[in-house]
C-alpha cells in the first residue's frame, strides 16, 4: 500500500539538507569540550549550527542554547518562574504554569501581564495564529518556526522555545533562545557546556541537522513555499464541507497556519477517524502527538469552549510543500467515503 503522511505537526519529514549535515558530522570524532584537533572541529560544527539557527530565527548566536527537546527547553525556562498562561498551550508550557488565562472561540488569548505570562506563536492543533504582546516572557515557537515570518529581535519576547523536528531537522534536539542579560538557571548540573547554561556533551550529530534545516526552512519561507500549501488546505476543506455540512473547521475565522486543517464531524470520534484513515494509507492525528495516544477530548478545543462530543471528534490534517494535490484530494474521497457511512449508520 502507497502511504501518504499527512501529519507534519506531529513532525516533518527529514530534510535533505538535515540528513547531509548529520552524515558529515557523524565523522567529527572529537568531544566538543576538547581543546585539542578534534574536539575544535566538533565544536566548529555545533558553532556553525548555532549561528545557521540565530541566522534563520533572527537571533544572537549567543542567545542560543541547544536542548534535547521544545520540553527540555520549557523545563528550563519556566521551572524557576510562576508564569500565567492560557490552556491551549502545549503541555510542556502548562505543566510549570498557571493555566487560567482565557481564550475566545477561535483560541485567541488575552494576555493582561506580558511580562509574567508565556503565549504560544501558533496552536499545534488548530494552527491559530496569536498576537504577541510587547514585553512577553515566553513564546513558544515551535510550530511557526519556519512556517511564518519570524524575527526573535523584533518579536518583542525575552525567552523562546524552538524543536528540529518541526522544521526537518532531526527529533531529540531542541533550542531556547534567552534574550541577552536575561538570568537563567540551569536545569541540567555538571560540565559548562552551552555556556553554563546547559550541561552534558551537546549532541553534535543532533545540532548539524538542525542547523542545516533552520537554513533551508528559511530559504523556503523566503520563496514562498507556503503559499500553494495554503491553497491546498483551503480547497480540502472547501471540498469536505461541501459533501458534509456538519463540518465544524476549528479556527477558520482566524489567521492560522498555512498547513494546518482541524475539523470535527461531532459524534464521529477523532480516533475511530485516524484508525480508518490509517488502514486506508493515510497518517492524520487527532491532535497534538504527545496526547494523540491518550483517548480523552482535546484539551485545546475545551479551553475554547466546544464541547466533549465535538472535542473528542476532532481530528488534523497537517501538510507541507512536498504534498501533492492529487493526495489530499484522494484523501478527502476516502474520508468523504467513511463520512457517508457514519451519517448513514447515524441517522
Amino acid at each position: 500500500m502507497n502511504r501518504t503522511y499527512l501529519d507534519w505537526n506531529a513532525t516533518a519529514p527529514l530534510r535533505i539538507e538535515a540528513r547531509a549535515a548529520m552524515i558529515e558530522a557523524m565523522d567529527a570524532v572529537g568531544n566538543p569540550s576538547s581543546v585539542h584537533g578534534e574536539g575544535r572541529a566538533a565544536k566548529a560544527i555545533v558553532e556553525k549550527a548555532r549561528g545557521q539557527l540565530a541566522d534563520a530565527f533572527g537571533a544572537a548566536a549567543s542567545d542560543i542554547v541547544f536542548t534535547g527537546s521544545a520540553t527540555e527547553s520549557a523545563a528550563l525556562a519556566l521551572r524557576t518562574r510562576d508564569l500565567e498562561s492560557a490552556m491551549v498551550e502545549h503541555d510542556c508550557v502548562t505543566s510549570w504554569t498557571d493555566a487560567d488565562l482565557g481564550c475566545d472561540t477561535n483560541g485567541l488569548v488575552a494576555v493582561p501581564n506580558p511580562d509574567n505570562s508565556t503565549l504560544q506563536l501558533a496552536n499545534g492543533e488548530t494552527g491559530v495564529i496569536q498576537t504577541l504582546p510587547y514585553g512577553l516572557l515566553v513564546s513558544d515557537f515551535v510550530q511557526a518556526f519556519g512556517k511564518i515570518p519570524i524575527g526573535f529581535d523584533w518579536a518583542g519576547v525575552d525567552i523562546g522555545l524552538l524543536s528540529a523536528h518541526k522544521a526537518g531537522g532531526p527529533k531529540g534536539v531542541g533550542a531556547l533562545v534567552i534574550r541577552r542579560g536575561l538570568d537563567l538557571h540551569a536545569q541540567i548540573r555538571g560540565g559548562g557546556q552551552e555556556m553554563g547554561r546547559r550541561a552534558g556533551t551537546e549532541n553534535v550529530v543532533g545540532i548539524a541537522g538542525f542547523g542545516a534545516a533552520a537554513k533551508a526552512a528559511a530559504r523556503d519561507l523566503n520563496d514562498g513555499v507556503w503559499q500553494p500549501v495554503q491553497a491546498l488546505r483551503d480547497s480540502l476543506e472547501d471540498r469536505l464541507a461541501s459533501e458534509a455540512p456538519e463540518l465544524v473547521v476549528f479556527g477558520k475565522d482566524a489567521k492560522r497556519l498555512p498547513n494546518t486543517s482541524y475539523f470535527a464531524i461531532p459524534g464521529w470520534k477523532g480516533e475511530t477517524q485516524v484508525m480508518q484513515m490509517d488502514l486506508a494509507g493515510y497518517a492524520v492525528s487527532a491532535g497534538s502527538a504527545c496526547s494523540s495516544g491518550k483517548v480523552k477530548p482535546s484539551k485545546v478545543l475545551l479551553a475554547m469552549g466546544y464541547d466533549e462530543d465535538t472535542a473528542a471528534s476532532a481530528i488534523r490534517v497537517s501538510i507541507g510543500p512536498d504534498t501533492s494535490p492529487d493526495a489530499v484530494m484522494r484523501f478527502a474521497d476516502v474520508w468523504l467515503d467513511h463520512y457517508k457511512r457514519y451519517a448513514a449508520r447515524a441517522a
